[in-house]
């Protein structure tokens, strides 16, 4: 059957407009006559792009390029090494501000040329409104951490403060998940509101601009309505081919491994301003609408971050993931700077007949003999025997396991999980990887050293089946729907739970997020009762987010599914655990 997956949802925005082309661009800048332009920038925008752009069209007298006016850049390694580390993966949570880059001598003698200029002075990067923070005119170009994901690939972004363009992609991405982005992304919530436009740069050569008045109304017609970030699909030395095919991803890419398609740190909006899209990181409405899109209480227990992750882990005609463990809640705390740690689950999307899952230890194994092989395993290319150390499950489409952290688990070859987890995603210590090497033909990582330490011995195959192994438990039904909790288990602070459907079904968000995904079925559609939002088309395998602030809606079959079962799986926070402390 044909995908209809949709790859680029865009969000309507009513009552604004959108300027594209630096032509159009340019021209709204000089409607106002500023003599000093700031256009701050979220590293990994393409500088020389808009400068080049500007000063064709704009002509200033003075441009000021912010790396000017930063510490050297050995000063700049020496300062964010701490958070860096020396761990091939791991870093900690950095506490520097954007402010700590910069020599205030050199911005002071900035501050003094600025003054002298009488025509146009044009300010940009990082820090742009640091050296002119009196402009007449002040921008914020943004850019989504996918993409500069894809620019470090390409060698064309290096990280904040730095010119490591040819760095491997490991370090940049570490670099820029511990530094780059925690300093930046406290810098814009102090100074997004006090631009008067966005600049979209994500395309390049495509530039396009709003207001920020346009873009903060967008934030409040979001959280008003349902809605889905855009996915990104990766390849990965295990990865399958079924996303390929049920999401119509690019047929001559050897796999897909992973597709995100709720991780608002990293995913992006899109924002349709007539036949203008505007593309921005989807961690901008947790920033400014963080009580209506997590609700109170969750937004009180988590702050401005969103606690909740769908993602696809594709190993259809592909292989076993690697052998892996997440960090214990006090052990992410103490080494990594994180306040709570990634519990997670595994819905089987789809299952061959042959697939299983790795899921706890087995009983009576010897732990010391088992971290012995592990290391021999990794030091002595000695091939490591899973099966004689941990429980092997077979597992079938709509099965969900419970993973709390601790566990010792992996997804095996042949199908394909929907991942329900917290956010703290890359926080996974790999024990055994089959041997193989990753696609940069390199040996993939092994965390043997932090995987020892959180491992629970303790978690057997007895222990496994009472207490994670499939939960189901009937909760209500009506006329054409039933309702299961599912998946996490009692200590995790997500709570799962399933419907099957013929017919119409009733939500409420309870003043709390809801994520959902459409399981089984072709398409469904979303509706308000009270005609609060449009109806919205949700088709298999999309994951969409119900803001909190939406109250009531329903979900039936439709088109093609009307009259045939459908099923979701939906996620949300149980407050109970933030009023116990366990989050905080």
């Amino acid at each position: 059957m044909k995908s209809n997956f949709n790859k680029f949802p865009v969000i309507e925005i009513k009552g604004h407009s959108c300027f594209s082309g630096w032509q159009n661009i340019t021209e709204q800048i000089k409607e106002s006559n500023p003599r000093v332009i700031a256009i701050e920038c979220y590293p990994g925008v393409y500088l020389e792009e808009v400068i080049s752009s500007l000063k064709e069209i704009l002509n200033p007298e003075l441009v000021i390029n912010t790396i000017q006016a930063m510490k050297p850049e050995k000063e700049i390694a020496a300062l964010v090494q701490p958070y860096v580390t020396d761990d091939p993966v791991f870093g900690y949570i950095s506490s520097l501000k954007l402010e700590d880059y910069f020599d205030f001598k050199k911005i002071k003698d900035l501050k003094s040329l600025l003054s002298e200029i009488g025509d146009c002075a044009v300010i940009i990067g990082p820090g742009a409104t640091l050296i002119a923070d009196e402009a007449d005119l002040s921008m914020y170009a943004d850019m989504p951490r996918w993409e500069i994901q894809m620019r470090f690939r390409k060698d064309t972004a290096c990280n904040l403060g730095r010119t490591n363009y040819t760095d491997s992609f490991a370090y940049q991405y570490k670099h820029a998940y511990f530094v780059d982005w925690r300093v930046s992304d406290h810098y814009k919530k102090q100074i997004l509101n006090k631009c008067q436009f966005l600049l979209d740069t994500t395309i390049p050569h495509q530039p396009k601009m709003i207001s920020t008045v346009a873009l903060f109304d967008a934030f409040q017609q979001t959280v008003s309505a349902p809605f889905r970030v855009v996915p990104f699909f990766d390849p990965g030395p295990w990865g399958g081919q079924w996303l390929k095919e049920v999401c119509d991803l690019d047929r001559s890419f050897p796999n897909y491994a992973w597709g995100f398609d709720c991780v608002p740190e990293e995913n992006s909006l899109l924002l349709g301003f007539g036949n203008q899209v505007v593309e921005i990181p989807s961690s901008n409405l947790v920033f400014f609408q963080p009580e209506a899109l997590l609700g109170k209480e969750v937004y009180e227990g988590f702050g401005d971050e969103f606690p909740i992750r769908f993602d696809f882990l594709d190993t259809m005609e592909g292989g076993n993931l690697s052998l892996q463990v997440h960090p214990l809640k006090e052990y992410i705390k103490e080494k990594f700077g994180m306040p709570y740690t990634q519990d997670e689950s595994y819905y089987m999307l789809d299952a061959k007949e042959d697939a299983f899952v790795y899921l706890g230890l087995k009983e009576n194994i010897d732990p010391q003999l088992m971290m012995k092989e592990l290391e021999a395993a990794q030091h002595d290319q000695v091939p490591f025997d899973a099966e004689k150390y941990v429980q092997k499950w077979p597992v079938r489409k709509h099965d969900h396991l419970s993973i709390p952290s601790g566990t010792v688990h992996c997804s095996g070859a042949n199908s394909v999980v929907l991942e329900i987890s917290a956010t703290p995603y890359i926080f996974t210590f790999k024990l055994w990887d089959w041997g193989r090497m990753g696609l940069d033909g390199k040996p993939r990582p092994i965390s043997l050293a932090h995987g020892k330490n959180v491992i629970q011995w303790d978690r057997t195959t007895s222990w496994t089946k009472e207490n994670i192994l499939n939960l189901t438990e009937p909760i209500a039904e009506g006329d054409g729907w039933r309702e299961e909790r599912t998946g996490l288990d009692a200590l995790s602070f997500i709570e799962t739970r399933r419907h099957w459907f013929t017919k119409k079904v009733v939500h409420h968000t309870g003043g709390v997020v809801n994520v959902l995904n459409l399981v089984d079925g072709r398409e469904i559609i979303v509706e308000s009762p009270e005609h609060f939002f449009e109806p919205y088309v949700i088709h298999y395998a999309e994951t969409f987010i119900v803001p909190a602030h939406v109250g009531l809606y329903t979900i039936s079959p439709y088109g093609e599914s009307e009259g045939k079962e459908c099923v979701t799986i939906k996620a949300s926070i149980r407050t109970q655990m933030i009023s116990q402390k366990v989050i905080k």
